[in-house]
């Protein structure tokens, strides 16, 4: 099994900042992509940011800028620094990993996710 866990959010004012956290664990042989999705009420969940192995990361539009995605490797987590918080940015936000698991047959890539951590930004 793979576990995805998030950790930081919480209850921020306009103009502050969050760092968000994600740790996966289980039996690992590698992770790919990661990435910080997130979902308001009433809305679809969309791409905020996503990074490779390599480092090379794409941002949601609506982040540019603003977020920061990165990478620790070793300790197989990604992190999301979020700066300048609107209200607009509240929702929660779900970490996802494309990660190859072995198995019976040598390995195989699955795709994850954790269970999300709600950030609400009060105005």
């Amino acid at each position: 099994q793979v576990q995805l866990e998030e950790s930081g959010g919480g209850l921020v004012q306009a103009g502050g900042s969050l760092r968000l956290s994600c740790t996966a664990s289980g039996t690992i042989a590698a992770i790919n992509n990661m990435a910080w999705y997130r979902q308001a009420p009433g809305k679809q969940r969309q791409l905020v940011a996503r990074i490779t192995h390599s480092g090379t990361t794409n941002y949601g539009d609506s982040v540019k800028g603003q977020f920061t995605i990165s990478r620790d490797n070793a300790n197989q987590m990604v992190y999301l620094q979020m700066n300048s918080l609107k209200p607009e940015d509240e929702a929660v936000y779900y970490c996802n990993a494309d990660v190859l698991r072995p198995n019976t047959e040598g390995a195989s890539w699955n795709n994850y996710w954790g269970q999300g951590t709600q950030v609400t930004v009060s105005s």
